[in-house]
């Protein structure tokens, strides 16, 4: 059976779509539609079931592109990902009561939103591995920072390795051996949200001529050759980097925490996958180079391992892309919103999150309603729609959730 659909869009170039079964609202629809008519686009835009609304592009697009590159396409959560991590432990050997880790894990990461000038997420003092961590990524932060000062008054050192909020997670899940892997989703945190606007508002003011010629003024572009293509360009890559190592700091205190809890010992990574999906990066494509901007998408080269996130409350997956060419080898990063946060907020009660989450242990209350599992799309719907561009490896269930 077919699972690919084609929008033929005028004066553009066509829409790949890997959507069956799964909803697509008509607003992203739109936004598709406006991407597509870029006179820069390479090929055509291919379309992941998790498709919704972003801002300029939307979330679930791979955008192909050359001589060009579009900041808000790659979003302000640059770099933004998942890693996972096998153990050596069975669910029999977790605690009876979980709480203790889920407090143990809390108290490992930094976590949570900004109070005034209190941010809960960001360390008070740099532990000494982010800070040798930090050293290895400084020299290149100063050679961005020399050109554009503001950088520096960023949270960039004591945001590296911590979680942030929103949609961010770190997970104790079961496989479908009952198996223990530690899982979590985070980007580029402070520093990466500060270059993507500080480019995005560049890009608008480079094209203040020619703005209004534009479908989305979030569709702004930087040209090869131009001054601000080349130091986007070397700061993206920055905050790639930046955040695949934010990650591996977060695992590594995980992991630390958890032997605190857990009695037995184990050895842990004996999986590990460490995934981008919302990245920019030069591959080889119908035999020329070309940008490859995924804004919630996740890298599926023939073999290639990835994770693809439910909900709160649904399954994960840690899929092995299939190399599907005319999806230029990607696949999902996730179920994808159904629902805007706010209108989850409305629509769903705390009692609603309770029962929506009894199998896991995590927080419940009113904080963390616009995350419930009802606000995505079903996880399952969205793995079937993409069947050729990935096989399932393991399939995940989640027993512990820390939410930012």
């Amino acid at each position: 059976m077919k699972t690919m659909n084609i929008l033929e869009v005028a004066n553009g170039k066509p829409i790949k779509l890997w959507t069956q079964g799964v909803p697509v609202e008509e607003e992203a629809r739109q936004q598709l539609i406006n991407t597509a008519k870029l006179p820069f686009i390479f090929k055509h835009l291919a379309v992941m079931p998790d498709v919704h609304l972003g801002k300029g592009s939307t979330i679930g697009s791979v955008i192909p592109t050359l001589g060009a590159i579009i900041p808000a396409a790659v979003g302000v959560d640059i770099g933004c990902g998942m890693i996972a991590a096998r153990t050596s432990l069975q669910a029999a050997d977790l605690p009876d009561n979980l709480h203790g880790l889920r407090t143990a894990i809390e108290k490992a990461v930094p976590h949570g939103k900004t109070f005034g000038r209190r941010d809960q997420g960001a360390w008070d003092t740099v532990p000494g591995v982010a800070d040798h961590a930090w050293r290895a990524l400084a020299g290149r932060f100063k050679a961005i920072t020399d050109k554009y000062p503001k950088l520096e008054r960023t949270n960039n050192r004591q945001h590296l390795g911590t979680l942030g909020t929103g949609n961010h997670f770190i997970e104790v899940c079961l496989d479908e051996s009952n198996r223990v892997w530690f899982m979590l989703h985070s980007g580029s945190r402070g520093v990466g949200n500060a270059i993507g606007n500080l480019f995005i508002e560049l890009a608008q003011a480079d094209m203040r001529q020619h703005i209004a010629n534009l479908p989305d003024k979030d569709l702004a572009y930087f040209e090869d050759g131009s001054r601000h293509f080349h130091d986007y360009v070397e700061a993206v890559e920055w905050a790639q980097d930046f955040a695949r190592q934010n990650r591996a700091l977060m695992m590594h205190a995980v992991i630390e925490a958890a032997r605190k809890v857990i009695s037995k010992p184990f050895d842990a990574n004996l999986e590990a996958v460490n995934c981008h999906h919302n990245y920019v990066q030069k591959e080889q494509h119908f035999g020329h180079e070309v940008l490859v901007t995924r804004k919630g998408a996740v890298s599926a080269q023939k073999g290639q391992l990835g994770i693809i996130p439910g909900s709160m409350g649904a399954r994960s997956f840690i899929v092995r892309g299939l190399g599907n060419e005319e999806a230029f080898c990607s696949c999902s990063h996730g179920a994808g919103r159904v629902m805007s946060r706010t209108q989850a907020k409305k629509r769903f009660t705390v009692q609603d999150q309770v029962r929506a989450t009894a199998h896991v242990e995590c927080r419940k209350d009113k904080d963390v309603i616009d995350e419930i599992p009802m606000a995505y799309k079903d996880i399952d719907a969205v793995m079937q729609a993409q069947r050729d561009l990935v096989e399932v490896v393991h399939t995940l269930r989640q027993v512990v959730c820390v939410k930012g």
